[in-house]
This record gives C-alpha cells, sequence and structure tokens, in this order.
C-alpha cells in the first residue's frame, strides 16, 4: 500500500504518562509513517505533575523523534480544551484528535480512507468505555436527553472526542468565539458531510471522571451551544407576566363586585402586581442581549503554553529544494560588482 500524498496531524493528549508517553508517540510515528508521506505529531500534556515535560522535551532532541510538536500547559483543565491546544495550532491537510490511552490509534486506516473519499469530519466511537460510577452515568443520561431536546443531537453518540477533521473544519471553528467550547458539536451542525465509524477496541487504562467537573463542562455547553437555557428564562418571564396581568384583573374585579375589600388591599395589589409585570417584561427583553454578551464577552484565555518544544529533525525541510547561502559583505560587493 502506497503512503497516502498528504500532510496528516494527530493530537495525543496525555496526562502523568512519563512512564508510557514515549512508547505512546513511537507507536503513533509508526502508523502515520505507514499511512501517510508526511505528518506531524503534537503531543498536549495537560498539565502533568510527573517529569512527562522533561520525557517529551527528549523526545524533540536529534536522536528523538522527527516531526514532533510538544505543547505542556500550566494548569490542567478539560479535555475538551487541551485538545484544541493542539487543533488551533496543527499544519496537516487532515487533523486527528484522540486520547492514546482510551482511543485506537490503529482505526486511522479507515478514517484516512473515508476523509480522503470527500469526508468532511469522520467520527471514531468506541463501544468499550471505561466504567463510570452511577451518579456519573445518572447525570450523563439527564444531560444527553436535554441536550438532544434543545438541539435534536446525541451528544454522546454523535459527537465523540476522537475524530478526524479536515483543515478547512479547524479554520471554521476558529470563527467562532469559543472554538475549545464548540468544537465537539459545532461542526456537525454546520452542514459538512460527515462519516461515523464504530469499533470495539479495550482502553489502555480504566480512568474514573470527576462528577462535578463534568457537570461544570455540561453546564458551560449547554450555555455556550444552545439556546435552550435562555428559552427557559423568557419561558419564565413570559409565565411571570401573564400571571402578574391575570392577578390584576383579579384584582380589579374584587374590587368591583366585592364589598368588604380590607382598605388599602386593591392598591397595594395593583401596586405590585403592575411592577412585577413590567419587571417581567424588561427581564424577557433583556434576555437575548444577555445571552449574547456572555457568550462573546471572556475572562481570559482558556488555556496557557508554559513550555513549547519542536523536534530539531523535521522531515519536511528536508525536502524542500532551498539553500542557504551565508550573507558576508565580501559576498554583497563581489555580486555588485558582477551587475555593474
Amino acid at each position: 500500500m502506497m503512503p497516502l500524498p498528504v500532510l496528516v496531524s494527530v493530537v495525543l493528549l496525555v496526562r502523568n504518562q512519563s512512564a508510557r508517553v514515549e512508547a505512546l508517540v513511537t507507536a503513533a510515528a509508526a502508523t502515520l509513517s505507514r499511512l501517510v508521506s508526511d505528518y506531524e505529531l503534537i503531543v498536549v500534556d495537560n498539565a502533568s505533575e510527573d517529569n512527562s515535560a522533561e520525557v517529551l522535551r527528549n523526545l524533540t532532541s536529534e536522536s528523538g523523534q522527527p516531526n514532533l510538536q510538544i505543547y505542556v500547559l500550566t494548569k490542567e483543565v478539560d479535555a475538551d480544551t487541551a485538545l484544541w491546544v493542539g487543533l488551533e495550532n496543527a499544519l496537516g491537510d487532515y487533523v486527528v484528535a484522540l486520547d492514546p490511552l482510551l482511543d485506537d490509534i490503529s482505526l486511522l486506516d479507515s478514517m484516512l480512507e473515508k476523509a480522503t473519499s470527500g469526508v468532511d469530519i469522520v467520527l471514531a466511537y468506541n463501544r468499550q468505555r471505561p466504567a463510570q460510577s452511577t451518579m456519573y452515568n445518572l447525570a450523563q443520561t439527564a444531560f444527553n436527553l436535554l441536550y438532544r431536546s434543545s438541539s435534536g443531537m446525541n451528544f454522546a453518540h454523535e459527537a465523540p472526542r476522537y475524530r478526524l477533521v479536515s483543515k478547512r473544519i479547524v479554520n471554521f471553528i476558529l470563527q467562532h468565539p469559543q472554538p475549545a467550547i464548540a468544537y465537539r458539536n459545532l461542526p456537525l451542525t454546520g452542514g459538512f458531510s460527515c462519516a461515523k465509524l464504530l469499533y470495539s477496541s479495550p482502553p489502555k487504562e480504566l480512568r474514573e471522571k470527576h462528577l462535578g467537573d463534568s457537570v461544570d463542562r455540561g453546564i458551560r455547553l449547554l450555555v455556550s451551544t444552545t439556546r435552550a437555557p435562555m428559552r427557559i428564562v423568557t419561558s419564565l418571564c413570559l409565565f411571570g407576566a401573564g400571571a402578574n396581568l391575570v392577578y390584576s384583573v383579579y384584582v380589579v374585579l374584587v374590587g368591583i363586585f366585592k364589598q368588604d375589600v380590607a382598605p388599602g388591599w386593591l392598591s397595594i395589589s395593583l401596586q405590585q402586581s403592575g411592577m412585577f409585570f413590567l419587571i417581567s417584561l424588561v427581564l424577557l427583553v433583556l434576555a437575548e442581549y444577555i445571552l449574547n454578551m456572555a457568550s462573546l464577552s471572556s475572562e481570559g484565555p482558556l488555556y496557557h503554553v508554559g513550555q513549547e518544544f519542536t523536534s530539531a529533525k523535521m522531515t519536511r525541510r528536508e525536502k524542500l529544494n532551498i539553500e542557504e547561502i551565508e550573507f558576508s559583505p565580501e559576498r554583497a560587493a563581489q555580486r555588485a560588482q558582477d551587475d555593474h
């Protein structure tokens, strides 16, 4: 099988894997070199607490791996944000994002076959996922139902983290104000062609997810990518305005047809119902503006790269027909004399 004449970028997400990160990188490089004519490996270290950064630095030496780019984050972030560090810095015609301990890189052959046939997004879903706690599974089920009802997309089965996207998909996501949050679902709702691959491979590591972090990320995802939360707010505002209007009519009818009304009750009730009616209308008008302001505002960057290493040996440069000429005053004078 001849390697495909494309440049492929593979983003690997690691954390506290100093003992096996070299083996993971070597295996990924071997797979890529067999499949494509040119590639780059991008490793994102999600603020490891061991010496993973030092191991990765050694891999970029003259005797290490070629075509390797390393990004070491200064603090731990969620997996989607960490993967986006690599995606937005990738140079390949196609970009693959995966967790090497949970996703099977051997599926890359089939993913590239789909992509080169004209598909913009290739999703890979592993039937064997690490077991999670009962509370986590219940929360995940509730989130999937809510997200599906608000966006029409089953997030668990239609937006896996393991995916291959074309470069134009990355450029498309970059136009979004919060690409690190939206990249999981935005391409699927943008009208691009998509293919899905199902496979079954046991994960290399049994990793338990934290319920608190997942709930926080789920809320941010709902608020950032769907209009469901704001629809709930506007519905409550409409209900509040309508209820106060009905109550005002009731107060007026009581004042007309009932004789023994307590002194001051009529005026106080109308005042309160009218005030809450106006407040509900104001909140209804401001709801959409609040949503837009929240999505466009930013408290700061989602991540900060503390260290960056690049392989001293890049095979792409060796293929370029470029000759480096050292500049010297004598050479410049000789060239000027030749021109005359």
